[in-house]
């Protein structure tokens, strides 16, 4: 029984270790001066020099972000005098992965706290992979002060071999995630 206990937390951390590996990571920053309280609408913009990805996913990449700002309060428009202008970028990139599992037993404590005697035998198998890494950069500027007032960043979010339904699914968790401290937290005083 002991054995199976211990065969069972090691399975446990491999996948939860999988799983943390392959999590999407978000980050923010934002201006501490900024009321956010004021920001009540917001216009679509291009960023200047940033990398645009196809029609399709600027248009799942502005749903995701319409949705959560809209849990928010704010609204979208397409009036020059909307509070905030809001802006994205994208990078798409490769990592190589390897992933690596033992097939056998080797030494190492046995039942009752023993040890296993003679050699073990066991293989190591290994395989590599590409990974796409999509990262997603949301800019928001104060139309009022024109200046950047926050950016969320969102990392293993854009897969382009990726299936369309597996795309939204993803854009939507990480837009999720990333506006989860939108508006930030008001300065203690």
């Amino acid at each position: 029984m002991k054995l199976r206990q211990v065969l069972g937390l090691a399975l446990g951390l491999v996948l939860a270790g999988a799983v943390t590996a392959s999590a999407q990571d978000v980050r923010y920053n934002f201006d501490k001066q900024a009321d956010f309280a004021k920001f009540k609408t917001y216009k679509w913009v291009g960023i200047k020099g940033a990398e645009k990805p196809n029609d399709m996913v600027d248009s799942q990449i502005k749903a995701a972000v319409d949705a959560q700002l809209k849990t928010k309060g704010l609204t979208a428009t397409n009036a020059d005098t909307a509070d905030l202008y809001i802006g994205y970028q994208v990078a798409v990139t490769t990592e190589k992965q390897y992933t690596s599992f033992d097939t056998g037993w080797g030494y190492g404590p046995g039942y009752g706290g023993g040890w296993y005697g003679g050699g073990g035998m066991s293989t190591t198998t290994g395989t590599t992979s590409t990974i796409y890494v999509g990262m997603i950069a949301v800019d928001m500027y104060s139309t009022a002060t024109k200046t950047l007032v926050w950016r969320g960043n969102a990392s293993k979010t854009l897969d382009t071999k990726a299936k369309p339904e597996k795309q939204e699914k993803n854009l939507a968790k990480a837009m999720t995630k990333l506006f989860k401290n939108y508006p930030p937290p008001l300065p203690k005083k």
